[in-house]
């Protein structure tokens, strides 16, 4: 859960503080909930079926729809890669380390801790890295947001124009990810977490979804109290401007420690699941062995996807590294696809479950509304961004 908070989500909060302030602070707190519900159906999955999604998908829909979701899944977890290696670069950069070195070493880094790295090994850096986040929000509380001005955007979230219904829809797709769904269901695969363990698995995923969350809106806030204070509806290129920015309120060495710090741990934490998630789930549609407690040997083609996975977006990176409007126009598309991930999923929570490990009726009626309605500003957004064009 610590990487739905990933450097495209933080890019992307920090342009909606920027740009309008406090009025995505209601949304993303709506958003905890539906982020629960829509995980917590795939925890379910992943332990009665004891299946990934990607095999899921095949097992009961055929390997043309489970082809077609993978590659869906492999451009999104391409691109959210792009963006991790892109954050990587732009804290390192911070440091006056070049984007050729701590790329490429981030990159090797993480490649060699899955090839070597058992799952609880992994899963065990990732959520140490993956801590760092919390640093955002001693910055939203030295930030010093102003009372009247949060209540404000809090009292008047929503407005009209296409522009923010263009960063209202990156926000629902920094929050639900299709990689996410992957990830976390062959997660629960790979601890072996049964019918048991129901209770903690709930509880588990509400904290996560409460914590990430809770990341997100205090990069929101730190952006809104300084850089939408100061220079309201500004266009935020680089992380470097972000970074250079609070500089102002915050001072030279806290931005960047605090900044910094935390854009590593998003980063790098969700480098990890989003490789991991691209790899393992096009590895179940074409029936490859794809745990991260197999060897290499064992499981050649799932290691070789990942790390093709990082290296290609590490250079990639390195030939490009602006990425803030990719970082949002990525957050949009995962918004898009929502339709389709949602969909597969609660297709599959009626198919795929005994009828006494599915919703009862009330709450499915819920979460298919709330899917619904995250999809309907997906498709909103892709909508007025075609007509744009």
């Amino acid at each position: 859960m610590l990487a739905d908070t990933d450097a495209g989500s933080v890019v992307t909060g920090a342009q909606s503080g920027a740009q309008w302030g406090y009025r995505l602070v209601i949304p993303l707190l709506v958003l905890i909930p539906v982020l629960y519900l829509v995980q917590e159906v795939t925890v379910r999955l992943g332990m009665v079926t004891g299946m990934g999604h990607g095999a899921l998908i095949r097992h009961h829909f055929g390997r043309r729809w489970a082809l077609v979701s993978a590659i869906s899944l492999l451009v999104v977890c391409l691109g959210a890669l792009v963006t991790e290696f892109a954050g990587i670069a732009g804290a390192a950069d911070l440091a006056h380390i070049p984007d050729w070195l701590s790329v490429p070493v981030a990159a090797t880094a993480l490649g060699y801790l899955c090839v070597a790295g058992k799952y609880r090994r992994v899963e065990l850096v990732a959520i140490v890295l993956g801590l760092l986040e919390l640093l955002f929000i001693p910055a939203a509380v030295m930030a010093h947001p102003h009372g009247g001005a949060v209540a404000g955007g809090v009292l008047h979230p929503i407005t009209g124009n296409g522009a923010y219904l263009k960063i209202l829809a990156a926000n629902v797709g920094a929050v639900i990810m299709p990689w996410m769904i992957f990830y976390h269901q062959q997660a629960v695969v790979e601890k072996g977490i049964d019918r048991t363990q129901l209770r903690v698995a709930r509880a588990d995923t509400a904290v996560g979804s409460v914590l990430t969350q809770v990341v997100m809106i205090a990069v929101v806030v730190a952006t809104a109290a300084t850089i939408g204070r100061a220079n309201p509806g500004a266009s935020l290129d680089t992380i470097g401007q972000i970074a250079g920015a609070l500089q102002s309120f915050l001072g030279p060495v806290t931005a960047d420690l605090l900044f910094g710090l935390g854009l590593v741990g998003a980063a790098t934490v969700a480098a990890l699941v989003v490789s991991i998630a691209g790899a393992s789930g096009l590895s179940e549609v074409m029936g490859w062995r794809h745990s991260l407690n197999d060897r290499f040997g064992d499981a050649p083609a799932f290691y070789l996807l990942g790390a093709g996975a990082l290296a290609l977006s590490a250079a990639a990176v390195i030939i490009a590294p602006n990425l803030v409007e990719l970082s949002v126009d990525l957050q949009v598309l995962n918004a898009a696809l929502l339709p389709v991930v949602l969909g597969f999923l609660l297709v599959l929570e009626r198919r795929a479950l005994p009828e006494a490990d599915r919703m009862s009726r009330r709450r499915s009626w819920l979460v298919w509304a709330a899917s619904a309605t995250v999809a309907a500003i997906g498709i909103a957004a892709a909508v007025d961004a075609l007509v744009t064009i």
